[in-house]
Order: structure tokens, then C-alpha cells, then sequence
């Protein structure tokens, strides 16, 4: 009788040990895990200076001297670098006239070597993949470009696959929303996310200077990155998701508007960015933010933060003409490392403010905007590589990413690093020339337009009038 009591004791044992196993397998495999990413690099003969922005610019014949003068002043003053990298077309001065093969081989060629290395890098196959989430916001041919990379790389016939297109810079945190979603309810899956941005058919060639800026601004990149919900495979990650939030403001008829494509008064395509912008940016930014807070801060600097709103309420309550200064949310409190979207000088700059950030954590976001420009959603990566390369990630640390994008959106959501990286990636060549003692333009130092103001004169260098 004793035996059969320590039998079905041992048995028992046994199985509640299995179900706690089972439902510590089940918790686990909603993880997301970020195992390897790869930026795209395209070829030199791709890179755009200043000088041969001047000669793009100076092509179309509906400009002024005017005109000129604040796309020029637009350039040297964006923050941007002479060695980001631009399409083939418009390089060659088909900008005017790109076919449906420009903007294919401008997938293909961001693409397929990304991919090629990234499966090289992670050692898994191409037939390994049961998740592929593509994101290009401004050209879906038919068949989908995910459906052309099932194509090449002959991938599975129960392959679950998506693609993307017009959610602008914010894309590719909507993408690994789209996976982690997937993940929540299919167990140890693989996942690629290949995002990128198609700048061949979308140059515009008018004179309406709210539309002016994309082009100036805007360069190649894109970027593969592969993820699993597999807890096998958590030794072999970099990154694991904390959190993801979404914020769209596209119930706002101005929100809605200020940032659209759309046909000029010459009927020319091209993207609209409204004196809405600024307006719908803040506000979109605070909204994520609020409901991002409690789930990335301390509860100490959550009641902090309380604390200090109730006393300032309180102050206002009972004096007048009194003001003080607001105070803010210390993100910093909870995050180690702020990857912040490359869609300007100013924004990079206007989010750093927000968030009380030092030059150190906006850093990488400038040094990315410098050497490759606004890559749309793929910038985040570029800049999350920079981080890498200078070995700033170590274990347990905390990395924020922050994009936006047009609907209007604010994305962002929270990583957390699994082991020391140093990988020098897409930035191996040059990560150790930045950051440069200065980033001014050579052509403001050239022609002497340092001040203040960064004011570009009336009477342009004899190399840049073409008119």
C-alpha cells in the first residue's frame, strides 16, 4: 500500500512538473526575440554630395533663382552628409521619366543582397521562414513585392506573408506589431521583416515648396531583420521586446492632412507636408507617450512625475499671474538608449528637447542622419546599428524607439539587450571617423555661408546658376 502511495505521489509530482514546464514553454513562446538585422548598403557609385544635389536641382527648368537658393539652403542645412545614396534614375537624370523597372530594381538591389546576408549571418535558410512582413510605402506592384522575394528565394508554400504600403516612416514598427501579434498564438516561429522605401517613381519635378523637401531629404536604405518567438533560440538573440505602442491621430481632419501625397496646381505627384505638421507631430508624440510611460518607467518616477503635477495644480490654484515651468516625464529614469527616426535635423533635435536628452543620446540619430540621410522606416535600424558599432548596448540595457509617419502616427516601442553587442554592420567602413569634429556643409564653408543664420547670398557661386 505504501508503494502505490509513493507511486502515485511520484506520479503526480511528475505531471504537475510537466505542466509547469509546458506552461513556462507556452509564456516563453510569446516572446519577441530580435536574433540579427542587416541595413543596406548600396554602391559608391550611388552617392549623392551636395554638388551633384546642385546638379539635380539645376535640371528642373521650372525653378527660380529663388527657388534654387531655398532648396539649397534646405540641403546645407539638414544635417545631412556627402555620402548618403540615392536611386539610380535620378542619378542619372531619368527623374523625370522613371519606368516600372526603376522602381523594381530599386527593390531588387536593396532587397536580395540584405536578405543574402542576413541568412548567411544567421546561418538559417531561406525554408526556415514561416513569417514575412514586408513594408514599402509608396510602390506595390502586382504580384506584392513579399510575393517577388517568395519568388527568389523559392520559400514555402505555407509561408504566412504580408505587405505593407502606405505607413510611411512609422512602417516598420508596424511590421514587428504585425509579428509579435503572430507570435502571440503560433509557437516557435521564425519571422523576417524586410522594410525599405521606393524613392525612383517618386521624385517630384514642381515648384510647390511644401512638396520640395522630400526631395531633398529623403535617400536609399532598408534594412532585413529576422525574429522568433522560440525560447531555444534566446541564447543566439540580441534583443528581446518589452513593449510596443501605436498611436494614429487619423481621425483629425488636420492631422489627417498634414502630411499627404498629392497632385500640385500643375498636376505633378508629389508629397505634401502642411504648416499642420509640427501641430499633429506634438501632439501624436505626447498621446504614445502617456500611454508608453507605465509600461517602460519605475513606479518612483511614475509618482515622482505625479507628485510634481498635483503640486504644480495646487500652485495654480492659488496664485495668479504666476508661471512655472512644466514639468516633464524623466524617460531616462527607464531607458538606456533612445533610437530616435532620422526625418531631420529638427526633429531629431525637437524630440531631444522633449525628452530632456543630452548630445551623447542623440548621437546616433544625428551621426545616421549625416552619413545616410532619411531612409524613411528603415532609419531606426541604421541608427540602432551605429549603437552596435560603438559598443554602447550591454546586457540589460534598455533601448527606446521612436519613429513617426504620416496618417499621422507616433510608433515606438522598448528593447532589451540580451548581451554585450559590438558588431560594426552596415557601419564597419567609417565608424570610426564619427563622430566628425564638425558637420558643417563643405559648400557653406567653401563659399563662406557660415553665420548665424546659415544664410545662403543673392549672388550664388558661377558653378551653381544654371538657369
Amino acid at each position: 500500500m505504501e508503494f502505490l502511495f509513493v507511486l502515485a505521489s511520484t506520479l503526480l509530482i511528475s505531471s504537475l512538473f510537466h505542466l509547469w514546464k509546458a506552461f513556462q514553454r507556452r509564456r516563453h513562446s510569446r516572446d519577441c526575440y530580435l536574433l540579427n538585422y542587416v541595413c543596406f548598403k548600396p554602391v559608391d557609385q550611388r552617392k549623392v554630395s551636395t554638388e551633384l544635389c546642385g546638379k539635380i536641382v539645376r535640371r528642373n527648368k521650372l525653378l527660380g533663382l529663388d527657388d534654387y537658393k531655398f532648396l539649397l539652403r534646405v540641403i546645407v542645412n539638414s544635417g545631412i552628409g556627402e555620402e548618403t545614396y540615392g536611386p539610380t534614375n535620378i542619378i542619372e537624370g531619368r527623374e523625370t521619366e522613371p519606368t516600372f523597372d526603376d522602381a523594381m530594381a530599386e527593390m531588387d538591389d536593396c532587397f536580395f543582397p540584405t536578405l543574402d546576408e542576413l541568412f548567411m549571418k544567421s546561418g538559417f535558410s531561406p525554408s526556415d521562414i514561416d513569417v514575412l512582413v514586408v513594408n514599402v510605402s509608396m510602390f506595390s506592384p502586382a504580384p506584392s513585392l513579399s510575393s517577388r522575394i517568395v519568388n527568389r528565394y523559392k520559400m514555402r508554400e505555407d509561408l504566412i506573408t504580408y505587405n505593407l504600403t502606405g505607413m510611411g516612416c512609422s512602417a516598420s514598427l508596424i511590421a514587428i506589431n504585425v509579428v509579435k501579434d503572430i507570435f502571440k498564438c503560433q509557437e516557435r516561429k521564425l519571422a523576417i521583416v524586410m522594410t525599405s522605401e521606393s524613392i525612383s517613381p517618386n521624385w517630384y519635378s514642381g515648384k510647390d515648396k511644401s512638396m520640395m523637401l522630400g526631395n531633398c531629404l529623403f535617400r536609399s536604405g532598408g534594412c532585413a531583420v529576422l525574429l522568433t518567438n522560440d525560447p531555444l533560440l534566446k541564447s543566439r538573440a540580441k534583443l528581446k521586446l518589452s513593449c510596443l505602442v501605436r498611436t494614429h491621430l487619423g481621425a483629425s481632419d488636420d492631422a489627417y492632412g498634414c502630411a499627404v501625397q498629392r497632385e500640385d496646381s500643375d498636376g505633378l505627384m508629389g508629397f505634401h507636408l502642411s504648416k499642420d505638421l509640427p501641430k499633429s507631430a506634438t501632439k501624436a508624440f505626447f498621446v504614445n507617450l502617456r500611454d508608453l510611460a507605465p509600461m517602460v518607467l519605475p513606479i518612483r518616477e511614475l509618482l515622482r512625475y505625479l507628485l510634481t503635477r498635483l503640486r504644480k495644480k495646487r500652485r495654480r490654484d492659488t496664485t495668479t499671474n504666476t508661471t512655472t515651468k512644466s514639468a516633464g516625464v524623466n524617460f531616462k529614469a527607464g531607458v538606456d538608449h533612445f533610437c530616435l527616426h532620422t526625418g531631420g535635423a529638427a526633429v531629431i533635435e525637437g524630440v531631444a528637447k522633449s525628452l530632456g536628452l543630452s548630445q551623447f543620446d542623440v548621437e546616433p540619430a544625428r551621426m545616421t542622419l549625416h552619413r545616410f540621410g532619411n531612409t524613411s522606416a528603415s532609419s531606426l535600424w541604421y541608427v540602432l546599428g551605429y549603437m552596435e558599432a560603438k559598443k554602447r548596448l550591454k546586457k540589460g540595457n534598455k533601448v527606446l524607439m521612436i519613429s513617426f509617419g504620416a496618417g499621422f502616427k507616433c510608433n515606438s516601442c522598448l528593447w532589451e539587450v540580451l548581451r554585450d553587442l559590438e558588431d560594426k554592420n552596415v557601419w564597419e567602413d567609417c565608424i570610426d571617423e564619427y563622430p566628425p569634429k564638425n558637420l558643417i556643409n563643405p559648400y557653406m564653408k567653401k563659399y563662406g555661408w557660415i553665420n548665424e543664420h546659415s544664410v545662403i547670398p543673392d549672388v550664388l557661386p558661377k558653378e551653381f546658376i544654371g538657369f
